[in-house]
């Protein structure tokens, strides 16, 4: 079974800021909730670099990815190639007037665990969804604030 998730924020500066912030792998830890992420391999910002992301609140898994389309400022895509997390995920931002932008955080899942996953899933995707709508306000918040400036 697949899932497609999709949210967004509107974030008080310009293209290039809010690109720069997403991006910048090493802080996601710091406004994307339950997360810490790494560079495995490339430069970060380029087609074949892979990602990891220790995703969870104590007990997690590792999200392991591939970045499949790097356009920046606008939009970065990444294969989810893990053992628990298969699917797709993308990062745009899209301009709007008045130096301000619109981050879109999108995925398409590939539920684990058969039936199980399946069953499982309407318990555990509003929660999964209320955890990345706060963390896409406290990035808006640390991008305008400076705080998560590159």
């Amino acid at each position: 079974m697949t899932d497609r998730v999709r949210l967004d924020v509107t974030v008080d500066a310009p293209v290039d800021a809010v690109f720069a912030a997403v991006t910048d792998w090493p802080r996601q830890g710091d406004w994307m909730l339950g997360t810490r992420v790494e560079v495995r391999a490339g430069d970060g910002c380029s087609v074949g670099s892979e990602l990891a992301a220790w995703t969870g609140l104590g007990v997690g898994v590792w999200d392991t990815m591939v970045i499949t389309r790097w356009e920046a400022p606008y939009r970065v895509d990444v294969l989810h190639t893990g053992a628990v997390v298969r699917g797709t995920g993308t990062m745009e931002v899209v301009a709007l007037p008045g130096a301000r932008s619109r981050f879109i955080w999108s995925e398409e899942l590939d539920l684990p665990l058969g039936m199980l996953g399946a069953l499982g899933w309407p318990l555990a995707r509003p929660i999964l969804l209320a955890g990345v709508r706060r963390s896409l306000r406290v990035f808006a918040h640390g991008v305008e604030s400076g705080a998560a400036a590159s």
